[in-house]
This record gives C-alpha cells, sequence and structure tokens, in this order.
C-alpha cells in the first residue's frame, strides 16, 4: 500500500492547505495487483459526483419535460450527462496533477476582483442545489408518512447530523452508503419502468434531437432545467477535491495511473445516472404523456395519478421512496461542495454540521415562504426555477474549468488529449449559447 505522503512532499505537490483535509489522501492505492484490485481503490469519488446528477431537481424537469413533450427531452439528458462525463474527467484530471481543486485554483490564479464573483456565484449554486434537494425531501416525507409540507421543509434540517456521523466514519463509509442508495434507486425505476411499459421504438428515437428543443421556448427553458440539473457547477469544484482522497504515489506514472482509474469511476458512476434520469423522464411520458396528462410538473401529483394510471400502489411509493433517497444522497455532495469552495475560495473552514446549517438556512427562507402562499403548486416551480439558475451558473465554472485544463505548461506530459479540450471548449461555447438564448427569451419574449 503507498503510505500518506510526508509533509514536505505534500507541500511540493500541493502548496497550502489540502481539499477535504479530514479525507486526504486517506484511502491507500495497492502497488502491486490486477486491474480491479487497483480499480475498487479508485471507486467512490465518481458516485459522490454522480448523486448530484440524479438529485430531487432533476425529478421535477424530468416529470415536466416527459409530461409535457414524451420522450423528446432524452436527447437533453443523453447530452447533458456526455458533457458531464467529459468534464468531469477533466475535473479528475486537473485534481490529480495540481493537487489542488477548482475553487483553489481560482483563489490562487485570479486577482480577487475575479476570484469573489466567482466564488458567490459558486455559493448561489450550492443554494439553489440545496434548495431542490430540500423540496424534495419535505415532499418524500409528506408523501410516505403523511408530514405536512411545511414541517418536511424544517425537519429537512436535521440531515446536517446525518453529514456529521457519516464524515466520522470515514470517506469510505461514506461512498459505501452513497452507492447502496443509488442501486436502491435504480431498482426502484427499474419496477417503474417495467409497469409503465414504454414503446422503446419511441424511446430510442428520443434519444435523437430534435429542432424543436431550441425553436419552442418551453421546451428550451424545460432543457436547461435538465442541462442545470444534469452537469451541476458544484459538482465540477467536488470532484477535483474528492479525488484527492485516494494516496497514489505522487510520480508521474502514478498519476497517469490515478487519472485512468478515476476517469473510469466517473465514467461509470456517471453512465448509471444517466440511467436513472432517463427512467424518470421514461415513466413520465410512458405513464403522463400517453395518457393526455400534459402539464405534470409536481412530484406529488405524479405520485397521486401514478397508482391508478399503472394500477400499482407499489409503484407510487417505490417513486417516493426513491425521491427520499435523492433528496439524502445529494444532500452529502452539497454540504462536500459547500466545504470545498468556501475553504477554497476564501481559506475559511467552518465545521460541517455548522457549514450545513448555514447553507440549508439560506435555501430554507424562500422554500417556508413559497410552501406557506402557494402549498405544493408553488414547489414544483421552485425545483424547476432552481434548476434554471444552476444552468445559467455553469459558465462561470466550467470556463475557469477549462483554462486550467488548457494549461498545458503546468500539465506537461500529464496534459488532456487535444480532442478533450476542443470539445471541453464545444462544450462551454454551447452552455454560453443556451444560457443567452434562454435570457433573450426571457426578456423579449411573447
Amino acid at each position: 500500500m503507498n503510505p500518506p505522503p510526508d509533509d514536505a512532499a505534500a507541500a511540493a505537490t500541493a502548496p497550502g492547505p489540502p481539499s477535504l483535509p479530514e479525507v486526504h489522501r486517506s484511502v491507500a492505492v495497492p502497488n502491486a495487483g490486477g486491474f480491479l484490485r487497483k480499480m475498487f481503490a479508485f471507486m467512490g469519488p465518481g458516485y459522490l459526483v454522480a448523486v448530484g446528477y440524479m438529485d430531487p431537481g432533476n425529478w421535477a424537469t424530468s416529470l415536466a419535460g416527459g409530461s409535457a413533450f414524451g420522450y423528446t427531452l432524452l436527447a437533453v439528458a443523453l447530452t447533458s450527462s456526455l458533457m458531464a462525463i467529459l468534464l468531469q474527467a477533466l475535473c479528475a484530471r486537473i485534481g490529480i496533477v495540481t493537487g489542488r481543486d477548482l475553487a483553489q485554483l481560482c483563489r490562487d490564479r485570479f486577482p480577487k476582483p475575479v476570484a469573489y464573483p466567482l466564488w458567490f456565484f459558486a455559493e448561489v449554486a450550492i443554494c439553489a442545489t440545496d434548495l431542490a434537494e430540500l423540496i424534495g425531501t419535505a415532499i418524500a416525507l409528506e408523501l410516505l408518512f403523511g408530514i405536512p409540507l411545511l414541517y418536511g421543509v424544517i425537519l429537512t434540517a436535521l440531515d446536517a447530523f446525518l453529514i456529521l456521523w457519516l464524515q466520522n466514519k470515514g470517506v469510505r463509509w461514506l461512498e459505501a452508503l452513497i452507492f447502496g442508495f443509488i442501486l436502491l434507486i435504480f431498482g426502484c425505476f427499474a419496477v417503474q419502468i417495467a409497469l409503465s411499459d414504454p414503446v422503446w421504438g419511441d424511446v430510442l428515437r428520443g434519444y435523437i434531437p430534435a429542432v424543436s428543443i431550441v425553436t419552442n421556448e418551453t421546451q428550451l427553458y424545460i432543457a436547461m432545467g435538465i442541462l442545470g440539473a444534469t452537469v451541476m457547477p458544484h459538482n465540477l469544484y467536488l470532484h477535483t477535491a474528492v479525488v484527492q482522497s485516494r494516496a497514489w504515489t505522487l510520480d508521474e506514472p502514478g498519476k497517469r495511473e490515478a487519472i485512468k482509474f478515476a476517469t473510469i469511476d466517473s465514467t461509470i458512476a456517471l453512465t448509471l445516472a444517466l440511467f436513472i434520469n432517463s427512467a424518470i423522464l421514461i415513466t413520465a411520458a410512458a405513464t403522463f404523456h400517453t395518457a393526455g396528462n400534459t402539464e405534470v410538473a409536481e412530484i406529488g401529483e405524479a405520485y397521486q395519478l401514478m397508482a391508478p394510471l399503472l394500477g400499482s400502489v407499489m409503484a407510487a411509493k417505490l417513486f417516493a421512496i426513491a425521491l427520499l433517497l435523492c433528496g439524502l444522497n445529494a444532500t452529502v455532495t452539497a454540504t462536500l461542495a459547500g466545504q470545498v469552495v468556501m475553504e477554497g475560495f476564501l481559506r475559511f473552514r467552518l465545521p460541517p454540521v455548522l457549514r450545513r446549517l448555514v447553507t440549508r438556512l439560506i435555501a430554507i427562507i424562500p422554500a417556508i415562504i413559497v410552501t406557506w402562499y402557494y402549498g405544493a403548486s408553488g414547489t414544483a416551480q421552485l425545483l424547476i426555477l432552481s434548476q434554471v439558475i444552476l444552468s445559467v451558473q455553469l459558465p462561470f465554472a466550467v470556463i475557469p474549468l477549462m483554462m486550467f485544463a488548457s494549461d498545458k505548461k503546468r500539465f506537461g506530459a500529464l496534459a488532456a488529449p487535444a480532442w478533450q479540450l476542443a470539445f471541453g471548449w464545444l462544450i462551454a461555447a454551447v452552455i454560453v449559447g443556451l444560457n443567452l438564448k434562454l435570457l433573450f427569451d426571457a426578456a423579449f419574449g411573447d
């Protein structure tokens, strides 16, 4: 096994305090052994990141898109996931080669008038993420246990203690729990798809992009929500940090091997997330759109309609259980990302529970106001809006990521392949272009 490096070696590789010091280089990597043994050592960070790609915000956008437009927006889910796979691979490379996370690099390389606004935008994205998790978890508690939505919103603040317990157990326990939850969520949706019996020819055609996604303002709005719910800004910061929990050797061959296995880990995890996101949209299209229910955007409404349409109470219960697991899962990664962003940009550290409570307090205020005045009908629109906010924040994370990934002088022999950089910049351009189109439609549309 590779022991953690001594202080001198660590300082030479990554000046300044490491990201997430409580887990930094805490997982040993075997020097010998086959492919599977080494792959197992690197498995985990990708699943922590993948959780953000299936949080309750994805549910709102996928339900709205599937019920309104059938399988059309599956192309957006696929494209967004392919974007995410490439961007997260670049994140892993940056974290491994530099020994710094994205927030630290922004602090180190940009002047303060640039770094501080980037920190602010990252915090806005994390609060928008937390808002979606808060509402989704509260809805799941209401559906499963009859807890009133307003009380459920307040009750979700207690998940800070779950974070504390998990972090004290160690990163491998945290990753194992997350992976177990993902498998349960996958199982829930496998049953729901079987019960909804979609037309698989239509499903496959849905993965082919349609012009209407850009020309139809409503489709574009929901598509941007799906993009924001899939390629989430805080995941870019998180992955550059959490990948450093592995104690690979610090020479070039060790880093090259770490890049390979970390990329495989995140690609497999994000492919699984794509299956789950697709399953939500397919279930909505097969269950609601084909029955003429084209305006199902509220998770609670989907729950109520699912049992009579599918003829199974079990389908609705599995739907709610999966939602609760998604909310709990995403809570963990949002808290870790919040630590990375605050410590990296400000060099200011809060205890994880306090950090969680501050973030949740910011998110809980709009949720309580909307729930109090509008009830469940307002939470659906708030969920979709939170994901669009994430999409608008994306350029402020993706562009710095691509700037650092393109620094061949710093990366040397470990620089990303030219095709990855070319596609990465293309993704950044597409995201900026779609955001400008969305803002133009919002300002001047009918």
